[in-house]
């Protein structure tokens, strides 16, 4: 009875008044309106427990695992909600999903979905990562835990209960869909440009308005909300030194007591490391990295000015559980930083023993996991190119170079459709809305925004979620906060987001 009462007085829009329910631009007949208020409120346990059933199915790209029956579940999805021609695409590695929904609008909209999740480690988690367990988290309400919850099988859901919203209430979508979705996102999409290139699939996006990725990023503390002009590049890869490829050290792990004549690898390893960045491990340093980069326009700065004064430095500092930001920098700086400065950043360093006790080696192998976020105008491939010139001009040619996945910044202009679309859906939602030059993030965007397809391409979407790629990761179901929409008011929030696209 208590979420019943939750979701009741979620759907009258708490401190939005009903104005999140109503579509946009008038373009739906109050009887319309009321369907779907209707059909939103009856479908809520069916679209929980249909995130559930997806959650406990976890493809993992990174582990090859679960892969083909996670597309599979991607298509049976798609078809229950509506599209009424889903195709299996293969690639080279993990396959992808091309479905399209014919409306009989005059407009179409992109949708971009990915399947797979992070890895996970069971014992680092208060609650089952599988099981979409539903928790009180107190100020915000009743959350599911579980890897993919917000990232990004939550808020896709949301999106295909909208779709089911409009099934249920006989009420055809306002415009056209094509959604294309991907495997292989968590490592890098480095498949993704095979499946959207297709020439049945390019030829179906090519009349979108825009392509958007489905979020929940609404602030926990006040529901607002940025709208991101773009995202970072992204390259994963991994440097390995061995004894066996630097000719010095061990081809294998002997005993450590031959350190005192023998060479070590994770040594070589984390010397090789200490020059990609300044002392302080914060800037890259790595040759020519800064030559392609693009300053912030005064625009973005201005963007960012006023992000800043709508945004909470100490409120975003609790959320991350971090006590300071690097420098001692306003929070504007802070925030120019965030948008404008590629990273470099280690995920994870293995070489030799790390269990329990002491094992006295000396390893002949060491790893570092990387990942380089990239701004306009870097590419992946001219930065891997430095990194690798890099390495060797101060003597690490050795030291290989893996690179798994990785794909260019994405950047769309702020006076595109879909961006005056997301930003008029906010506002009549009585959220509060600032435009942020980029997403220090990424998603791969770029297979959208530059050739042959040249869509604008962003995020959208209203509810909150956090933890992604960490432990206890979980979306909001029920919401106690006023200004932050639950799972229903996220799902009217992408009805009311069609209406919006459909007269853009």
């Amino acid at each position: 009875m208590m979420e019943q009462a939750d979701r009741r007085t979620m759907l009258k829009g708490a401190a939005m008044g009903a104005a999140l329910l109503a579509p946009g631009a008038g373009l739906a007949a109050g009887g319309d309106r009321a369907k779907l208020d209707q059909a939103i409120a009856a479908n809520h346990d069916a679209a929980v427990a249909r995130l559930r059933d997806w959650i406990a199915l976890p493809s993992i790209a990174a582990e090859d695992r679960d892969m083909e029956k996670g597309c599979a579940h991607m298509m049976m999805l798609a078809k229950d909600a509506g599209f009424q021609k889903v195709e299996r695409v293969p690639t080279d590695g993990a396959p992808g999903v091309f479905a399209t929904m014919d409306n009989g609008a005059k407009r179409t909209l992109g949708l971009y979905f990915m399947y797979d999740v992070k890895q996970y480690d069971p014992a680092e988690w208060s609650s089952p990562p599988l099981e979409g367990r539903i928790v009180d988290r107190p100020g915000l309400g009743k959350v599911m835990v579980g890897r993919g919850a917000t990232n990004q099988k939550g808020p896709e859901s949301a999106m295909l209960a909208a779709l089911h919203a409009f099934r249920t209430a006989g009420i055809r979508p306002p415009v056209n869909l094509v959604l294309v979705a991907e495997g292989e996102e968590e490592i890098g999409s480095p498949h993704f440009a095979q499946i959207v290139r297709r020439p049945d699939v390019l030829a179906a996006l090519k009349p979108c308005s825009g392509v958007i990725i489905p979020a929940s990023w609404q602030s926990p503390v006040d529901g607002g909300v940025s709208i991101n002009l773009g995202a970072k590049g992204v390259v994963e890869l991994e440097l390995v030194a061995s004894g066996e490829a630097w000719g010095r050290g061990p081809a294998k792990d002997i005993h450590s007591s031959y350190k005192a004549i023998v060479d070590s690898p994770a040594w070589r390893l984390v010397e090789a490391l200490g020059t990609l960045v300044t002392p302080d491990g914060n800037t890259p340093a790595i040759d020519g990295w800064f030559a392609q980069v693009r300053p912030l326009t005064a625009r973005e700065k201005a963007l960012i000015a006023e992000s800043a004064a709508k945004r909470s430095s100490a409120d975003e500092l609790k959320q991350l559980g971090v006590k300071q930001w690097v420098g001692e920098t306003s929070w504007q700086e802070t925030l120019e930083r965030l948008a404008a400065m590629p990273t470099v950043n280690i995920e994870g360093l293995m070489s030799g023993y790390t269990g329990p006790g002491g094992k006295t080696i000396l390893p002949g192998r060491a790893v570092a996991k990387l990942d380089l976020r990239l701004v306009p105008n870097q590419t992946m491939a001219d930065c891997v190119a430095k990194l690798k010139a890099h390495l060797a001009k101060r003597g690490y040619g050795d030291i290989a170079v893996n690179v798994s996945g990785g794909y260019d910044p994405t950047e769309t202009a702020e006076d595109s459709p879909l961006i005056k679309a997301e930003r008029a859906t906010y506002e009549r939602a009585g959220v509060k809305t600032s435009v942020y030059p980029r997403l220090a993030g990424s998603w791969p965007g770029y297979v959208f925004t530059s050739a042959p397809v040249s869509l604008p391409a962003g995020q959208f979407g209203l509810g909150h979620g956090s933890g992604a790629h960490a432990p206890d990761e979980y979306l909001l179901i029920d919401s106690s906060n006023p200004k932050v929409m639950g799972y229903d008011g996220a799902t009217a929030g992408f009805v009311d987001f069609l209406y919006q696209m459909a007269v853009v």
